[in-house]
């Protein structure tokens, strides 16, 4: 009999989006470590930019990072960091009271018991911390991320291979559309204004299930394309609980009036005046499946004076194909 519910997998990590700003973070070093192994000497292994990595990693969580480190050692990007005061730098090697009122300590130096060290006064003052090569004296660890704008992919080996971290999130990056962060950007931007259209805490599932459903429908060229007016439009539709298309959004429904008038919204992109026009068209097939094969439409175009030509070019609006149309236009 299967299992009802999710095994547990013991030994993984609990994966967070670790809110930081603000928060004082405490870097130890500044210049490249040298990982050696007993069968691989110190001289001939090789050196990783892990103090550099760490700060940039902080900073765009919009932390407040102080550096302590001798001058001689830095690395260029660390130098860089400190040139143009986006850390505060002490020019020295650490001192335990380096750790008073910090919330967060990254080490990055060439010197196992001076990391350890430093993790045990963390571990006393219960700070966490993250020693660079040392799996055992990490409260947590750095994944490998994918950025995109407010979109941010992590992907771990739990200390076990981070080469490896980096390819598979190089492989996954490549497969997502080049889009994608922008239209989280303006998925953002929506939920925000909705939150303002409906703030109680009883609207909270309603809002989520309704932000879901535009996510769903919704293609991310749409996402991406929407614009404020747009917003405002479709944030009209969430007090019936409904979800308009792209195409009706943009053509300026409000949602606040479902009433079918058959124009397919020619009546508000045409304009509101009386009926000049009666144009039917019959096609062989669209995508949509509630159109079946030779089912005949009407279509009402509103202004007076627009012509056979301007019908057609708002069928094809439609995306139906020009070949398939065949108009009749009666005065």
């Amino acid at each position: 009999m299967p299992e009802e519910f999710p095994a547990v997998q013991g030994g993984g990590s609990l994966i967070l989006a670790w809110q930081i700003r603000n928060k004082r973070v405490l870097v130890v070093g500044g210049g490249d470590v040298c990982y050696a192994t007993p069968k691989v000497p110190r001289k001939f292994s090789d050196h990783y930019q892990v103090a550099a990595g760490r700060i940039l990693n902080v900073l765009n969580a919009d932390a407040k990072v102080t550096v302590v480190s001798p001058r001689s050692g830095l690395n260029p990007e660390v130098a860089y960091r400190i040139e143009k005061s986006q850390v505060a730098y002490h020019d020295r090697v650490f001192e335990p009271s380096d750790l008073d009122d910090v919330d967060m300590v990254l080490t990055a130096i060439d010197d196992p018991e001076a990391s350890t060290v430093i993790w045990k006064l963390c571990k006393e003052r219960k700070i966490a911390a993250n020693i660079a090569d040392v799996p055992p004296e990490c409260d947590f660890y750095f994944g490998s991320v994918h950025r995109d704008g407010p979109l941010q992919i992590m992907i771990s080996t739990n200390g076990n291979g981070p080469k490896l971290a980096s390819m598979v999130r190089k492989q996954i990056a490549a497969n997502l559309p080049k889009n994608i962060g922008a239209a989280v950007q303006k998925v953002g931007m929506l939920r925000k204004k909705l939150r303002k259209v409906a703030p109680d805490a009883s609207e909270g599932p309603k809002r989520m299930g309704w932000m879901s459903r535009v996510c769903e429908e919704w293609n991310l060229e749409d996402l991406v394309e929407m614009e404020e007016g747009d917003m405002e439009r479709l944030l009209a539709f969430y007090e019936p609980n409904t979800v308009p298309s792209y195409e009706t959004v943009r053509l300026g429904k409000t949602g606040k009036d479902d009433t079918f008038d058959g124009s397919f919204g020619f009546y508000e992109l045409f304009g509101k005046a009386a009926h000049q026009y009666h144009l039917s068209y019959l096609f062989d097939a669209v995508d949509d499946e509630s159109m079946r094969i030779g089912q005949r439409l009407e279509v009402n175009l509103m202004e007076p004076g627009y012509s056979v030509e301007m019908a057609t070019i708002a069928i094809a609006y439609l995306g139906m194909p020009s070949q398939t149309i065949d108009c009749l236009c009666n005065d």
